[in-house]
């Protein structure tokens, strides 16, 4: 279900301008032209529906604000918008409890204010840890991100700080204060790094130090960023959303370069990251299964490369399902491989078997016409020394499979001529 977004101006030109910043965010937009008819199209309407309100702070009807103040009395997150900037309105305007003020001076003021309308729904999966050792310091700052949809969580010291970032995956911004005993704060910074790169958990560090050393100490320290106190509440936020963005686009490369653009499986090279990360843990008990479709070429040759396509969609849509604890990836073409930890050979077997005849009898709806393949498969358990040896036993299975009529799994469990070969590489 779409959230809403309660949106209160009376300019019917920045009226359409803020609607389609608002349906770019994929919000759904009740709008007002006074705070009368915001009183009215809101009455019947619960606070959990809404993301946000963004609001003009110069109405007919509330000449200084009381459209914020209404929207605040809701339960609303505020956004207060004005035609311009003017000093003394964004001092009034800030001295609420909102999200934040965004003067509609130019394009990217707009451009902004959508960044932050998906910020709000964004940052509810995204934990900042406060670690200062004063409990009114920190609440000053809670007070600002929560209204933000932080996760937010504090600390007093470099010790705990360590521990949550730790056991909080989700917590992806630090901010430490630089008046923690003996210069921990700077500490902190450098032991966490030999864990966490700038690219996996931004550190901004809070300066009140007077000492002009102190912001280069924690950056060369290891700190993404810093800020120094007194900070304006604006400048905060914006260091704050810089931040959190610049992990996620790293995520986002991260993300396309390790991920099969097709199917959406990892590709080959993020697979052996992730098995090679996992025997490091254990190399007992794991089995890989290499999986190629029988007579693709066939299907391309005859329906074209759109249909080989929905067949590759289909097959990493189902290895999805059916292995969803597993380690897989389209290894390229019409080659798939699935590693499984603590898993029998046996009850790998029976899952591959399952999961090939599910394949089997699912045919796939082309161009009008019902589409079915099979594949073959290749599985062992046999180790020795890294995973690509595993990928040349499973390989030999594979070659077997195809050889000897194709639709079957061929595992350490079967004997066939080239036993030979597997037994010499796993010894």
């Amino acid at each position: 279900m779409k959230h809403k977004v309660l949106l209160i101006e009376d300019s019917h030109h920045d009226m359409r301008l803020l609607k389609r910043v608002i349906g770019k965010a994929n919000l759904e937009v009740v709008s007002a032209d006074s705070l009368t008819r915001a009183k009215i199209v809101f009455a019947d309407s619960e606070p959990e529906q809404f993301l946000c309100a963004v609001v003009e702070y110069t109405l007919p009807d509330a000449p200084r604000g009381e459209a914020i103040d209404f929207a605040l009395s809701a339960y609303l997150p505020v956004i207060a918008i004005t035609s311009g900037f003017d000093e003394d309105i964004r001092d009034n305007i800030l001295q609420r409890d909102v999200v934040d003020y965004v003067p509609k001076e130019n394009a990217q003021m707009y451009e902004y204010m959508s960044r932050l309308l998906f910020r709000l729904e964004k940052n509810k999966n995204i934990g900042v840890l406060i670690t200062h050792p004063k409990r009114a310091v920190r609440a000053s700052i809670l007070s600002i991100l929560r209204r933000h949809n932080f996760q937010i969580f504090e600390s007093t010291s470099a010790s705990d700080a360590e521990s949550l970032v730790q056991t909080l995956p989700q917590v992806k911004l630090l901010l430490v204060s630089d008046q923690l005993k003996e210069g921990a704060g700077i500490d902190l910074v450098a032991s966490l790094r030999k864990v966490y790169s700038k690219e996996e958990l931004a550190i901004v560090g809070l300066i009140e130090n007077p000492q002009e050393h102190a912001p280069a100490r924690f950056i060369k320290g290891g700190a993404n960023d810093y800020l120094t106190f007194p900070y304006a509440q604006e400048a905060f936020l914006c260091r704050v959303m810089l931040n959190v963005e610049y992990i996620e686009h790293i995520d986002t490369i991260k993300q396309v370069a390790n991920t099969d653009y097709l199917t959406g499986l990892p590709n080959r090279r993020h697979f052996f990251d992730k098995v090679n990360a996992e025997l490091k843990r254990d190399t007992k008990h794991h089995c890989l299964a290499l999986i190629d479709l029988d007579h693709f070429k066939d299907i391309n040759d005859t329906l074209g490369h759109d249909a080989g396509d929905e067949v590759l969609k289909a097959v990493g849509s189902t290895l999805k399902q059916r292995f969803p604890q597993d380690i897989i990836a389209r290894f390229g073409g019409e080659e798939f491989c699935v590693f499984m930890a603590d898993t029998s050979l046996e009850d790998a077997e029976a899952a591959l078997s399952d999961f090939k005849q599910q394949c089997k009898e699912t045919p796939i709806q082309y161009a009008g016409t019902s589409l079915r393949y099979t594949m073959s498969v290749g599985l062992t358990r046999h180790f020795r020394d890294n995973i690509e040896s595993m990928l040349k036993i499973a390989d030999i299975h594979l070659y077997h499979a195809k050889e000897t009529g194709r639709d079957k799994v061929v595992s350490d469990l079967d004997h066939h001529p080239d036993i030979d070969a597997i037994h010499s590489l796993s010894t």
